[in-house]
């Protein structure tokens, strides 16, 4: 092990010791990491396409193939797709189709339906053109059923479900030089021309399954948590699962799904065992009804105010304005942003290298706090200590919730904890870890979504442009893009999500900001009569060195923690990880930066024909 830098600062006045600390994080780190990295975990497919069902539509859906011809067309109905779809229909374009695999919009919030399944950003930034439907979320941090139905009422709002594709999955999209369209082929057999398409496909839909020998010879019930048997387990996105009374229940994972699954789990099966790698780092969420006198204070802007106030406190940035100082959210996501900032203040001279000190000292504070609201909570020393997360605190997402923890104190519910090694096999019967075997009647999957794989792989089907390129292969290494938005030999494409961009907690405050970018390009483009618009080979080797610049950063942080998928499971190097490619500087900078670019007018770095 690495022997680690000691402290500039003075950490004397501190209640824990920071480096020893660093060295239990790193302890925690080594003895996860795998030689496979995202090796250990397997699609879906074959024997496992099960995992895919869709349990929320009528089964035998038909309808006739598609030949026909579209201006825009969008891959993915949830919020990314809706978005886009919105700033379309605002710059006047009427001839928009989606193509969505689900049986509606939604994206992340159709699959995800699991009993308590809840989105841990607050609902007054989360929830995306809160004015313009003018509607306020029941409670600080909404379910998941609230959350659909906005998405739903956003696509009826602004007339996206006209000529809508669902039940329809993308095998191809192929460019076509004569015509200067994409052809893009579906599992349905419909062979769509467009001049446009934005893939919209997001990053929580396609389950991922761990490489876990035996997986396909449990004989009982079993699910992946983003594909809910309800017809199973009785009950509903609020609990009461009366169908697990008389079974026993195994949890794999305890990601943030699990946090929030769990505590209905433990109160309706007969026997639970939840079975864990690594810990999540658990808050306090102090969920609450909104408040109607706080409601009638707001003022016309406030929404976009509060996102923006959000995305840069959440990050580290700092307000340039006095006025907009304030922590408006002041939740935990921005608790360690605010600590760090008042460390600082009690310092009368930082070097930069001091500030990184200071923020790191914050986290570990923080991460102390949260560790010893475990004990506080969790009755048994033992399952106590195997809860608590001995990493940095964006190493993994932050779960928050205030049940999770106390099921472990119901006689009925087993942490098996398998001490960062994973489960070691799957039987006919159960589950073994350390040479136990675990006897379940229902086996539930929460291990996630594929987020480590390339870019074609997690989209489920490749891109050919022009001169018959794919973007698989132009994307082995790393993607290669201006602006995460388009890639040069790939005409008309743009691409909305994680990709060379400004990343920030919050999703639908980056791909909205997207979507208002590539709506912007395409309507110049209609402006300008064009063809085909693509960026400059200059133009995107200049944005790539960009993100490359902050690349060591990132990749030195990541190094640091314990794996997953924000670290790409260990492999840090991997630059078509899920975290890799991030515009250095944060989001509200990167969103700054393609505002002025928009405002130049001049559609600079693209190459227009």
């Amino acid at each position: 092990m690495t022997e680690l830098k000691k402290y500039s600062i003075d950490t004397s006045n501190l209640d824990f010791d920071p480096d020893e600390l660093r060295e239990k994080y790193a302890e925690e780190r080594d003895k996860r990491i795998r030689k496979d990295g995202f090796g250990q975990y397997q699609q879906a497919t074959g024997d496992l396409a099960g995992f895919m069902e869709d349990h929320y539509v009528e089964p035998g859906f038909e309808r006739e193939p598609l030949t026909d011809q579209v201006e825009v067309l969008i891959i993915g109905g949830g919020f990314g797709g809706l978005l886009a779809g919105v700033q379309l229909r605002k710059a006047g374009l009427n001839d928009i189709r989606f193509i969505e695999k689900a049986g509606d919009f939604g994206g992340t919030w159709y699959w995800n339906r699991y009993p308590g399944a809840q989105c841990d950003v607050e609902s007054f930034v989360y929830f995306p053109l809160l004015e313009e439907l003018d509607y306020i979320p029941k409670e600080r941090y909404s379910h998941a059923p609230e959350i659909l139905d906005h998405a739903i009422a956003i696509a009826k709002k602004f007339d996206l479900y006209r000529d809508t594709c669902f039940q329809t999955e993308v095998t191809e999209l192929r460019w076509d030089e004569e015509s200067k369209l994409w052809a893009i082929y579906t599992d349905r057999k419909d062979v769509i021309k467009a001049h446009y398409v934005i893939m919209a496909n997001g990053v929580l839909t396609r389950p991922k399954l761990p490489g876990i020998p035996g997986i396909t010879s449990f004989e009982g019930h079993t699910f992946h948590t983003s594909r809910w048997d309800y017809a199973y387990t009785g009950g509903s996105s609020e609990g009461k699962l009366t169908g697990l009374a008389d079974k026993r229940v195994g949890m794999i994972g305890t990601g943030a799904t699990a946090v929030q699954c769990v505590p209905h789990l433990g109160e309706s099966a007969k026997q639970l065992y939840v079975f864990q790698r690594t810990p999540s780092s658990v808050d306090v969420r102090n969920n609450a009804p909104t408040d109607p006198e706080w409601v009638k204070r707001l003022e016309p802007g406030w929404h976009k105010k509060r996102v923006e106030n959000f995305s840069l406190l959440v990050t580290g940035g700092r307000p340039k304005k006095a006025k907009s100082a304030q922590d408006q959210v002041n939740d935990g996501w921005t608790d360690v942003a605010n600590s760090a900032e008042k460390m600082e203040r009690e310092k009368t001279k930082t070097t930069p290298e001091q500030k990184k000190e200071l923020r790191e000292l914050a986290d570990l504070k923080k991460m102390e706090e949260i560790r010893d609201r475990v004990s506080s909570v969790v009755e048994d020393e033992a399952t106590a200590e195997a809860l608590k997360a001995y990493y940095w605190q964006f190493c993994k997402r932050p779960c928050f919730h205030d049940e999770y923890l106390e099921t472990y104190n119901l006689p009925t519910v087993s942490l098996v904890d398998t001490h960062g090694q994973g489960v070691e096999r799957i039987t006919p019967k159960g589950v073994v870890v350390g040479g136990r075997e675990y006897e379940v009647d229902c086996l539930i999957f929460g291990t996630g979504f594929e987020l480590g794989s390339s870019y074609t792989t997690r989209s489920g089907y490749d891109v050919i442009g022009r001169d018959g390129a794919m973007l698989s292969e132009r994307w082995a290494y790393r993607p290669s893009t201006l602006h995460g938005i388009l890639s040069r030999g790939f005409p008309n494409c743009f691409f909305l999500g994680y990709i060379q961009t400004g990343v920030s907690p919050n999703f639908t405050h980056m791909l909205g900001e997207q979507a208002q970018h590539i709506a912007y390009v395409i309507e110049e483009g209609h402006k300008r009569a064009a063809k085909t618009i693509e960026p400059t080979q200059e133009a995107e080797d200049a944005w790539v060195a960009v993100i490359e610049q902050s690349a060591d950063a990132v990749e030195r942080h990541f190094a640091k923690c314990t794996p997953g998928y924000y670290s790409n499971e260990g492999e840090v190097g991997n630059r078509n990880g899920f975290m890799n490619g991030q515009f250095g500087a944060g989001p509200v900078s990167f969103f700054e930066l393609i505002a002025d670019w928009r405002a130049e007018g001049t559609l600079r770095g693209l190459e227009i024909r």
